[in-house]
């Protein structure tokens, strides 16, 4: 299989995957709208939340670093230059989302 196939095919099943966690995010996020700080500390060191949580991050950055390399490689031109921002973005996609997660196992 091509890289740029076995790319657009992780793009898609990583977008099916990111839709349900999405509605599950949106609808916790305005059940907890108005709640107090506690309650909203209660509901992300809950077990539940914080792993489903955990993998709608993962997920949502796996996402975000496919997009934004795709979009490297359509308009930036010099290859070292690609190769240096798509590295640069690896290793925010992974650091970012191991920070959130620890923060919110720390809470």
């Amino acid at each position: 299989m091509n890289k740029s196939t076995k790319k657009w095919l992780f793009t898609k099943i990583s977008s099916l995957f990111l839709i349900p966690f999405m509605i599950w995010f949106i609808i916790c996020l305005v059940k907890n709208y108005d709640n107090d700080y506690q309650l909203v500390v209660d509901f992300f060191t809950s077990q539940p939340s914080q792993i489903l949580f955990s993998v709608f991050v993962v997920i949502a950055y796996f996402y975000l670093a496919l997009t934004i390399s795709e979009i490297f490689e359509d308009y930036i031109r010099d290859d070292k230059i690609k190769n240096v921002a798509n590295k640069i973005l690896n290793i925010f996609a992974i650091i970012v989302p191991l920070m959130t997660i620890t923060g919110i196992l720390k809470l």
